[in-house]
């Protein structure tokens, strides 16, 4: 605990046999109350390294859902544990566990109720080995993504993430797509609903056994991005209700 605030961390996992061990072994367990591992119906040996790890909590989906309703199933089971605060952080070993305490000290202390760790400030994504194109991609997203929605982030696509649980209380998160736009559908309803988000510098990894979407899967959440970003500008500025925002005053 920090504050006396429960911490959940959470993982939502799919074929991360090769790099779980390296990220449960760098959680500070120093100020980590719990852990839930959700497994997407992993092909390889997910499930049984992480019961083998001790997690205590560790849940499976009897088909491949997707990566955002393997974070709905995380969620869910962090609300029923009783979190104060819930950090969310990928098991592909590309960003690192140790700054799970400093994030959630942020929130603890009720400076901001949700921070992001970012690979763009620090200049940490070209340095761990981001491939260039995704570098533009990810520069040019959320370049974009600052001019429609009014913010100034540094990028919008981490896999490192903290929050309150008031905010996650305040969302409709189990309405979002069960695809990877999952990640900008919450950010896009936590600013519409006027909440301040800190970002902190993170360093990231990109080698051969972390996880990575295709070029198709890239595409088409691009333009999953430009998407919801579109409809935040439109019902931001001109009251047009999407689904979305459609219960936010």
């Amino acid at each position: 605990m920090l504050k006396g605030k429960k911490i959940v961390v959470v993982m939502p996992a799919f074929n991360a046999e090769r790099t779980l061990a390296q990220v449960y072994d760098e959680i500070p367990f120093s100020v980590v109350d719990e852990v839930i591992l959700t497994d997407d119906f992993s092909k390889d040996n997910t499930l049984a390294l992480a019961e083998g790890l001790g997690i205590k909590h560790v849940l499976r989906h009897d088909r491949n859902m997707g990566y955002g309703a393997n974070q709905k199933t995380c969620y869910k089971k962090a609300r029923e544990l009783g979190a104060d605060i819930v950090l969310m952080i990928h098991p592909d070993y590309q960003y690192t566990p140790k700054l799970i305490e400093a994030m959630s000290s942020i929130i603890a202390n009720e400076v901001y109720p949700v921070v992001l760790g970012s690979r763009i400030l620090g200049k940490g994504a070209l340095k761990g080995g981001m491939p260039r194109y995704k570098y533009i991609a990810n520069r040019g997203l959320t370049l974009i993504q600052n001019v429609l929605m009014g913010q100034k982030l540094s990028e919008y696509h981490s896999g490192l993430r903290a929050f309150s649980i008031g905010v996650l209380n305040d969302l409709e998160f189990e309405e979002y797509s069960n695809d990877f736009i999952f990640d900008n559908e919450m950010l896009a309803q936590i600013l519409y609903k006027d909440y301040e988000i800190a970002e902190v510098t993170c360093p990231t990894k990109y080698f051969p056994e972390a996880s990575s979407i295709n070029f198709k899967r890239s595409t088409i959440y691009g333009f999953g991005v430009l998407r919801v970003s579109f409809q935040y500008f439109l019902s931001k500025k001109f009251n047009v209700k999407f689904s979305l925002f459609k219960s936010i005053n």
